[in-house]
């Protein structure tokens, strides 16, 4: 296995082709030689969605290949270390909010793993405190998340505040997603949750700005 991890001002587009050639010619690996795709369908950033699910696209089309659309949640919620039964996925959603999503444990062709309950969420912090206070007894639950600091900060601001907040540990999860997106990816092909090039589709939860800033002007 292999994987690049890098922070760079660089547009994301204009270096991930650079990258995965150099990681190819690392491995002795060509693209040809997959079988499967697996590729983060979201929630993240709307651009680097874009370009991922674009190159994806254009790589199962030529080689024929299925894809595995992964939920970045669930990868972080992946983990995650603790035995809950239940986990509570967090990202940093930008904007003063946060992505989050609430997963127990399933058994699956491939052995146990995680399934989401109800949806995922974009939503402000206390939205976030008020979702976790309604999953259960603290004991029972775990949160993962590459934000740490964010998720506390939010649950001793809602203490602060006179709001009832569970009292669970918060888990640091690597921000750098690849190893568990290709392993879920895994398990989701082992379960025919696949798609193609065609029926890709980006889980962005929430609006882009353009179309929030449409939408606005449109009612003025």
């Amino acid at each position: 296995m292999g994987v690049i991890g890098t922070s760079s001002g660089e547009m994301y587009s204009s270096r991930i082709f650079r990258h995965l050639e150099f990681l190819l010619g690392e491995l002795s690996l060509r693209l040809e030689e997959f079988d499967l795709f697996a590729v983060a369908a979201g929630p993240g950033s709307f651009t680097g969605l874009r370009v991922g699910l674009a190159a994806v696209k254009g790589w199962a089309e030529v080689y024929g290949r299925p894809i595995a659309a992964v939920s970045a949640l669930e990868a972080v919620a992946m983990q995650s270390r603790s035995r809950a039964a239940t986990i509570v996925s967090v990202m940093d959603a930008r904007r003063k909010e946060l992505y989050w999503g609430v997963y127990g444990r399933r058994e699956g062709h491939a052995g146990t793993r995680l399934a989401l309950r109800n949806h995922e969420v974009v939503g402000t912090p206390e939205d976030f405190v008020r979702a976790v206070s309604s999953c259960g007894a603290a004991a029972d639950l775990a949160i993962a998340t590459p934000s740490p600091a964010i998720v506390n900060e939010a649950l001793a601001r809602s203490e602060t505040n006179g709001a009832s907040a569970p009292r669970i540990s918060v888990d640091r999860a690597s921000p750098i997603l690849a190893p568990e997106i290709g392993h879920l990816g895994w398990l989701q092909a082992q379960e025919g949750a696949l798609a193609d090039a065609l029926t890709l589709d980006a889980n962005y939860i929430r609006r882009a700005d353009a179309e929030l800033h449409w939408k606005g002007s449109e009612g003025s």
